[in-house]
């Protein structure tokens, strides 16, 4: 029995970027051992007993796409598919309104295949704390604040420096509540919650847990998934 079983518990997807470092090919549609980045990342949320529900939000490009190679795995959960908006958050926001209301939320990057399930129980597990948790790591290397003109200021504290992922896992009203108080523009959800007041709770990540921006990134991610299934 999982902490979640009680509870329903929704995921978002967010695969509306527009993939401009990977040389003209729609990163979500790449080949993965054999498979789209889409169903890879899809695959753990699908087998994972705690989520009852999936939203995966696309572009304007390429949704027709995307829904149609959703649609054609014919799964016994539930995932709809929605069209995002011009900034990250607009797109996670279309999403939330796609999902509907629910008890947690699990937001999720499209470009991460290799989340796991222990991942997404790891994070919801950790939100029970707080309301609001995220997958980090800490950062190994040493990190310079800098100017404009790449004249560094000086090093940050590395002890206290963490490096965030996804899955971000939410309340959902608290996640609705900071999407209509806050009006910033932000890096992730996390931010949002940050910024209304919310405490977001870090819980280990995983190095695996990569996120494809470049085709170099492909290649890895490729090594990385033939040694996870090993």
């Amino acid at each position: 029995m999982t902490d979640s079983e009680q509870e329903e518990v929704g995921a978002v997807i967010v695969a509306a970027g527009r993939s401009k470092r990977m040389g003209g090919v729609d990163k979500i549609f790449a080949p993965l051992a054999g498979q789209p980045v889409l169903l890879r990342v899809l695959e753990p949320f699908i087998e994972c007993p705690s989520i009852d529900r999936i939203v995966v939000v696309l572009n304007g490009r390429n949704y027709d796409e995307g829904k149609e190679l959703i649609v054609a795995q014919n799964w016994e959960k539930e995932v709809a598919v929605c069209i995002g908006g011009r900034r990250r958050q607009d797109s996670v926001l279309k999403g939330l309104k796609q999902l509907g209301v629910c008890d947690y939320v699990v937001i999720h990057d499209g470009a991460r295949p290799l989340v796991t399930i222990d991942l997404i129980e790891k994070g919801l597990k950790a939100a029970k704390e707080t309301g609001a948790a995220i997958a980090a790591l800490p950062a190994t290397d040493t990190i310079k604040l800098a100017h404009k003109d790449m004249i560094t200021l000086w090093s940050l504290p590395r002890d206290s420096l963490w490096l965030v992922q996804t899955p971000q896992v939410f309340q959902y009203e608290l996640l609705i509540k900071a999407y209509q108080e806050a009006t910033e523009d932000v890096a992730d959800d996390a931010q949002l919650v940050e910024l209304t007041g919310g405490r977001v709770k870090l819980y280990i990540g995983s190095y695996d847990n990569m996120k494809i921006t470049t085709p170099t990134d492909m290649a890895i991610a490729e090594m990385l998934w033939k040694r996870q299934k090993a």
